[in-house]
C-alpha cells in the first residue's frame, strides 16, 4: 500500500481538531486491581449521574458523560476555565474480566467502575507429584467402592 506524507496538511487536522469546541473531552483515570476485582475511577466533577452513560460492547468499555453549565442572561463571566459539553473514554477489557457483572457507584465527582476478575482467570493452586511417585485419582466410581 502506497501513502502520501503531508506534513502541513496534517498539522492542520491536529490544530482543528485541539481548537475544535465540538470534540469531547478525555475523562482523567486511575485503575488497578484489589484481590479478585478490577476498579477503574474516572473523574466527572459538576457532572449529574443522570448525564452519565457507560456501555460495554465486546472488549470495549466506553464511558460518556455531558456538563453543561447553565448561565442566567445577566451573569457576566469574569473567568471560565472549567470544561463543558461532551467527555468520553474508552478502554479495552482484557479477557480476565467479567464483563457481565459490572458496577458503577458515583460519589463526590468520581465514578467508580468495579469489574470482577472472571472465575477461569483467578489464581488456583497447582499440585506437584514428585517424579516416580503414583498419582492417585479419584473418581465418583472409586468413591462409591
Amino acid at each position: 500500500m502506497l501513502m502520501r506524507f503531508e506534513p502541513f496538511r496534517e498539522l492542520d487536522r491536529i490544530t482543528e481538531e485541539l481548537l475544535s469546541e465540538r470534540r469531547a473531552h478525555s475523562i482523567p483515570v486511575d485503575a488497578y486491581r484489589r484481590g479478585n476485582e478490577f476498579k477503574i475511577l474516572l473523574d466527572l466533577p459538576g457532572v449529574d449521574p443522570r448525564l452519565i452513560d457507560v456501555t460495554v460492547e465486546k472488549d470495549v468499555l466506553t464511558v460518556r458523560a455531558t456538563r453543561a453549565w447553565v448561565r442566567a442572561e445577566e451573569d457576566q463571566i469574569q473567568m471560565a476555565e472549567r470544561p463543558q459539553g461532551d467527555f468520553s473514554r474508552q478502554l479495552f477489557l482484557g479477557e480476565s474480566l467479567d464483563r457481565e457483572h459490572i458496577t458503577a457507584t458515583y460519589d463526590n465527582g468520581v465514578l467508580t467502575l468495579t469489574i470482577p476478575v472472571a472465575e477461569e482467570a483467578k489464581p488456583r493452586k497447582v499440585e506437584i507429584a514428585r517424579a516416580g511417585d503414583e498419582v492417585h485419582v479419584v473418581t465418583a466410581a472409586s468413591i462409591a467402592e
